[in-house]
């Protein structure tokens, strides 16, 4: 048995995983559960290693992987420079207690010496409401 089948047709398993590894190189921190978590982070050790490699073939190699070009651009510029110097352990597992419905051991993954701000990328800044822009255009017309 080489790794865990975390109760998956490997079909699955393979789509598991290379979502997880998107969602953590997108966000360098993710939440799910202990099992997922442990196996992804030999994965995601591999990755970066591919990337900083810099030739074409890990390029392709890396897509093929990912299967998303944002992905494996942020692993060959962005992580891979961060990670120059360090030969290995590129992440890092935290538990975080247990699962409210079914009592599952929840852990953290995320990348060492991680960008916090990349948390954020999918929020949105200073978007108003519709009411908001009407009270100000009431206001600007009683004026």
């Amino acid at each position: 048995m080489a790794n865990k089948r975390l109760n998956r047709t490997s079909e699955h398993r393979k789509a598991l995983l290379k979502n997880m590894l998107n969602s953590l190189i997108k966000y360098e921190q993710i939440k799910t559960t202990l099992p997922k978590a442990k196996f992804l982070k030999p994965q995601a050790d591999k990755i970066i290693t591919l990337g900083k490699k810099d030739n074409l073939l890990t390029s392709k190699l890396l897509f093929s992987q990912l299967q998303n070009s944002e992905s494996a651009t942020k692993v060959k510029k962005t992580l891979s420079k961060r990670y120059e110097k360090r030969n290995g352990g590129y992440t890092r597992i935290i538990k975080a207690g247990f699962r409210y419905g079914d009592n599952a051991p929840m852990a953290i993954i995320e990348f060492v010496d991680r960008d916090v701000e990349a948390k954020k990328v999918d929020k949105k800044k200073n978007v108003t409401t519709k009411k908001e822009d009407n009270k100000k255009e009431t206001k600007a017309a009683s004026a």
